[in-house]
């Protein structure tokens, strides 16, 4: 999984600028969202172990900032026109009623400010609303895709979406090797390595077995064991 900038996030994208955490159809072929696990964050996201994310939909706009935890998550506005929970949960039924295929989803997690985790693509395959104990708010199932999408190409590569890295491993290898390669200190393209590589049984749930290395580094070290 790639480490970086929010600055990088952005080129990946186009150049779309993102002030929003869903993004129906941004870009063409696709959805983006971004995501934050942390204590402060914003929504209620869950990863768990299998790799499946439960993304909160988002809340009320234009209404007080004290109000907006009170408020229902909104499915459309006054004028009629969905919200972007509607256009993921308009998606979501039409994938349920067999209309569409599951809607491709770009996932990009925030570990620490102004840094991020590009998670790759996942399926938008259910979506309901829950009650947190307050009010309505939409959840929104994405599941890892078994194939990686290429929204310009007709050929897939499988992938094994079970060395996903959980967050908190992330955030406690990024403080630990304090943002930088571990094998030459740079700052920039930056990856999360298996010491231990994937193919050869290493975990991806144990930080002692992972690390951050540059893009050279972690290309020249490949699926080779290295002490």
């Amino acid at each position: 999984m790639d480490l970086i900038k929010y600055n990088t996030l952005v080129m990946n994208e186009g150049g779309i600028n993102l002030q929003r955490g869903m993004n129906f159809g941004i870009r063409g072929s696709y959805s983006i969202v971004l995501m934050s696990v942390e204590k402060n964050a914003p929504y209620a996201d869950e990863v768990f172990d299998d790799g499946i994310i439960k993304y909160e939909g988002h809340d009320a706009e234009r209404v007080p900032k004290e109000q907006k935890k009170l408020i229902d998550q909104p499915l459309a506005y006054s004028s009629g026109t969905p919200t972007q929970n509607g256009k993921f949960y308009d998606a979501v039924m039409q994938f349920k009623k067999g209309e569409r295929e599951a809607g491709k989803i770009k996932v990009y997690r925030k570990i620490r400010a102004g840094i991020w985790v590009d998670m790759g693509f996942y399926d938008l395959i259910d979506g309901y609303l829950q009650n947190d104990g307050n009010r309505n708010v939409f959840k929104f199932i994405l599941k890892p895709i078994s194939n990686v999408f290429e929204p310009d190409a007709a050929d897939n590569i499988e992938i094994d979406h079970n060395r996903l890295i959980p967050g908190w491993v992330m955030q406690e290898v990024y403080i630990r090797d304090k943002g930088q390669c571990q094998q030459c200190g740079a700052k920039d393209n930056l990856h999360f390595d298996h010491i231990i590589p994937y193919s050869k049984h290493g975990s991806s749930k144990d930080p002692k077995n992972i690390q951050l290395l540059c893009a050279r580094h972690n290309l020249k070290k490949s699926n080779k064991l290295v002490y």
